[in-house]
C-alpha cells in the first residue's frame, strides 16, 4: 500500500470516528487537512499527526442540482440539491465538504463568513453505509 492510500486511509478511519485529523509542520508550524507526510510549505518531512478542531467559516460554496453518480444514488437531484462548500478552519487550512442543515430553496440566505461546526453525514445503508465529513452552521 503507498503512503498515500496510508494516510487516506488514516483520515477515512478519523472520519468513521467523528474526528478531523490532519498534520503540523515541525519545522514551520504549518497545519494541513488532511494529513501530509511532507510539509507543502516548507518540504520538511518532520511533520506530526494532529486533530483539528472542526470550526471555521464559509469561504465560498455552490448548490448543485446535478450531482455526480455517487451523490445521485444518495438521493440528490435537481429536486433535492447539496451544497459543497471551502471551509476555512480556525487553524488556518481550508477543506471542501459538503454543507448541511441550509435552507437550499433560498441560496442568498447562504452567507459567505458563516460560522461552522463540523459534523458528519452517513451515505449508503449496512455494510456498504460510509461516513463523510460535512459542516453545519454554528
Amino acid at each position: 500500500m503507498t503512503d498515500q492510500a496510508l494516510r487516506s486511509k488514516a483520515f477515512d478511519q478519523a472520519i468513521a470516528e467523528d474526528v478531523l485529523i490532519g498534520s503540523r509542520c515541525l519545522v514551520c508550524g504549518n497545519i494541513s487537512v488532511p494529513q501530509r507526510q511532507i510539509c507543502p510549505n516548507c518540504h520538511s518531512d518532520q511533520v506530526e499527526r494532529i486533530q483539528v478542531n472542526g470550526i471555521g467559516t464559509l469561504a465560498t460554496f455552490t448548490v448543485i442540482y446535478v450531482p455526480p453518480t455517487s451523490m445521485a444514488d444518495a438521493g440528490y437531484n435537481a429536486k433535492n440539491p447539496y451544497c459543497v462548500g471551502i471551509v476555512a478552519l480556525q487553524e488556518g487550512p481550508r477543506i471542501s465538504a459538503q454543507i448541511v442543515g441550509l435552507d437550499l430553496s433560498d441560496p442568498a440566505t447562504i452567507k459567505i463568513g458563516m460560522p461552522l461546526k463540523q459534523t458528519f453525514v452517513v451515505r449508503g445503508e449496512g455494510e456498504s453505509a460510509k461516513k463523510f465529513l460535512a459542516f453545519e452552521p454554528a
